[in-house]
């Protein structure tokens, strides 16, 4: 999955890999599944994709003025213009093969009157470490470029049987970045470096870095990412989306390359919060293979579309964390200009508000995080037929081919859970997992809500997109989303603003299974707000 994990000597985001510029540009992958079948007759009258919501596609096909494989098509060529060729965005790493046909036989049920639900025939793309039947799933590393799992992880089961179409695997920041504490964000070995299609040398966070652009680009309808602790709310608010981290177990992790069962997630990534709504609807699903599927069940929703409502916003008690603020004088004109939206709508502030135990939970996070990795990862191994056994044969793997795998850093994070995985004792782990939640949850967000009678906390998401760095790694000025994160309560961002033409997002966290308020609050606010602008494809930011 993906996370910001923080030890006090250096910040950094698990799930992040950087864009690299012209000048440095890293070896290209040589097995990179570049699918993008030969055009057919069908696409000279292919519409224009862009913008498109889920809404405006059900219209469209509903009045047979769209297709499923019109719209497969379209994506098809802007992925082969824009992605692979043109300003090469880079967010692809793997296109299904079948995307063609699946498109075809929805259409065909469409015609014979059965609806699947709001995404009958809608193009979606998966994370490069969620298992789907027909591609690889190799979380961008090139020792499990050829593993390709026999059955799809349940949230995609649950994507089909709705409808959706699987158009693709997008990139990462390689093991979700919990690889290297130098890396750069959005860049792995299997499939290089993502770009930021606001400004094509800035970096698009991460891990879910291909999962950011491709939306932002318009090369797909929406995608679905995963978060461990920042690599969804990072991403879509450097590319100007909607992201959704949703309660543990909300979404079933089953099938998922993980790095902590405590706090890893998949979530839905769009341009509105009407389509993450509709997706994360299709996505959600109570799995008793999910060590927290049982208790999901009772609240879990089949429909969140519901909670879009234009006046949400009125009578809503939000909780501003100031502590969040003050890294980007742009960044906080941002805020304060969303703070203004926010109390015209009917919100009342309850600003500042301060978290007694804000950024305590640090240390023991990666403690947890690295016991948890080694464990997990050497379960999905163990598991599925793999070309590695194990964490271990990973390491070695990497060391055997590091021209290829680790031309810019190294794999100390991968090393020191190996480690620890051997010295720490169960007791160790479990005193830091407790010390964890009891910081950032209980005596964190859910003290902070009950305190002051909150709906919902507001924090500020990240700084505006830094260039990539393959030599230095990344460069945060600041983030407010961990706490959720660490917490395993929900967390969504949506756009705010701009700094310089770069997209700045704000975060709305609740409760545990609060996705529905979360929704209504930050519908309201776009509406009002209306901040996002689609991306130009600008090479650099210009200098005067």
């Amino acid at each position: 999955m993906s996370c910001h994990t923080v030890a006090r000597h250096r910040l950094f985001v698990v799930g992040l890999a950087l864009l690299v510029t012209a000048c440095a540009t890293p070896p290209a992958p040589t097995d990179r599944q570049d699918t993008v079948v030969a055009p057919t007759a069908t696409t000279a009258a292919v519409p224009a994709a862009e913008e498109l919501s889920i809404a405006e596609i059900q219209a469209q096909m509903a009045a047979g003025e769209l297709t499923a494989r019109t719209l497969v098509e379209a994506f098809l060529q802007r992925i082969d213009a824009i992605d692979r060729t043109g300003p090469t965005l880079n967010s692809i790493i793997e296109l299904n093969p079948d995307a063609r046909l699946e498109a075809a036989r929805l259409d065909e049920e469409r015609a014979a009157g059965r609806l699947r639900g709001p995404l009958h025939g809608v193009p979606v793309l998966l994370k490069d470490n969620i298992d789907a039947v027909g591609m690889a799933n190799s979380a961008g590393s090139l020792a499990l470029a050829s593993h390709r799992p026999a059955e799809d992880a349940f949230l995609v089961a649950r994507l089909r049987e709705a409808g959706a179409i699987i158009l693709g695997k997008a990139n990462l920041s390689e093991w979700a970045n919990f690889r290297s504490t130098r890396s750069t964000s959005g860049w792995s070995s299997r499939g290089g470096q993502t770009r930021n299609p606001y400004m094509l040398d800035r970096n698009p966070c991460g891990s879910s870095a291909g999962s950011a652009t491709a939306v932002a680009a318009n090369l797909v309808t929406v995608s679905v990412g995963t978060e461990t602790d920042g690599s969804i709310m990072c991403p879509a608010a450097v590319t100007g989306l909607v992201g959704i981290k949703p309660t543990l177990g909300l979404v079933s992790r089953q099938g998922i390359i993980p790095i902590a069962i405590s706090q890893d997630t998949a979530g839905p990534m769009a341009r509105t919060v009407a389509d993450a709504a509709a997706l994360l609807g299709a996505m959600a699903g109570a799995d008793p293979r999910d060590p927290e599927g049982i208790a999901a069940a009772a609240h879990i929703q089949r429909d969140y579309t519901g909670y879009l409502r234009a006046d949400g916003l009125a009578g809503a008690r939000i909780g501003v964390v100031r502590e969040t603020f003050g890294f980007h004088p742009g960044v906080d004109a941002v805020l304060e200009s969303a703070l203004t939206t926010l109390q015209a709508a009917g919100a009342e502030l309850v600003d500042p508000v301060e978290i007694a135990t804000h950024e305590q939970y640090r240390e023991a996070e990666y403690a947890v995080l690295l016991h948890e990795f080694r464990r997990g990862l050497n379960a999905y191994l163990a598991e599925h037929d793999t070309p590695i056994a194990s964490l271990a044969e990973l390491i070695e793997f990497n060391r055997a081919h590091a021209e290829e795998v680790m031309p810019w850093f190294g794999q100390d994070i991968l090393e020191l859970a190996e480690s620890v995985g051997n010295a720490e004792t169960d007791a160790d782990y479990l005193e830091a997992l407790e010390t964890a939640k009891r910081l950032a949850r209980v005596e964190g967000l859910e003290a902070t809500l009950a305190a002051h009678e909150l709906d919902v906390l507001l924090t500020a998401a990240v700084g505006p997109a830094w260039p990539t760095d393959p030599i230095n790694g990344d460069h945060f000025l600041g983030a407010g989303y961990s706490l959720a994160a660490v917490a395993g309560t929900p967390s969504l961002t949506v756009p705010a603003g701009t700094v310089a033409g770069l997209p700045v997002g704000l975060v709305f966290m609740g409760p545990a299974w609060s996705e529905g308020r979360l929704i209504e609050l930050a519908h309201a606010f776009e509406q009002r707000h209306q901040a996002r602008r689609p991306p130009a494809l600008k090479p650099t930011l210009p200098i005067p």
